[in-house]
């Protein structure tokens, strides 16, 4: 079952879409829009492209916990989404996914300006181990 995981942000989403088995990133790019409808009619495209099945959108819970304006604007999102595309749509706690991220890219060689612009596609792709198991 391919997922799509999705770090969505106010002008760039990043979008990591695992290979067929749903365990690893196979594909990863960047959607370049302000509007929310705009970034759920990329996702669309996407996941008819690529047969996606199942959408897991960051959930930017604060470090205790709690949920802020960003978690606020993620939920809103997974409801656009789950009306517009028509898939199931999971809030991952990605507390952490940033930082293993940039871990993995560091021990990779990249240098800090290739990790900030990679991030944000691979960052919500970072664990598609875990969430394949969701």
């Amino acid at each position: 079952m391919r997922i799509m995981a999705i770090d969505y942000g106010d002008a760039h989403t990043g979008i990591a879409i695992s290979d067929p088995t749903g365990f690893m990133a196979g594909t990863t790019t960047v959607i370049n829009a302000y509007r929310p409808e705009q970034v759920a009619e990329g996702v669309k495209k996407l996941a008819e492209e690529y047969a996606v099945e199942e959408l897991v959108l960051g959930y930017p819970k604060n470090m205790d916990g709690s949920l802020g304006p960003r978690a606020e604007k993620a939920e809103s999102m997974a409801a656009l989404l789950r009306e517009s595309v028509g898939l199931p749509v999971i809030l991952w706690d990605e507390r952490r996914t940033t930082i293993d991220a940039h871990r993995i890219l560091l021990n990779n060689g990249q240098n800090a300006k290739k990790r900030k612009k990679t991030v944000g596609c691979c960052g919500g792709g970072a664990d598609f181990g875990g969430i394949s198991h969701v």
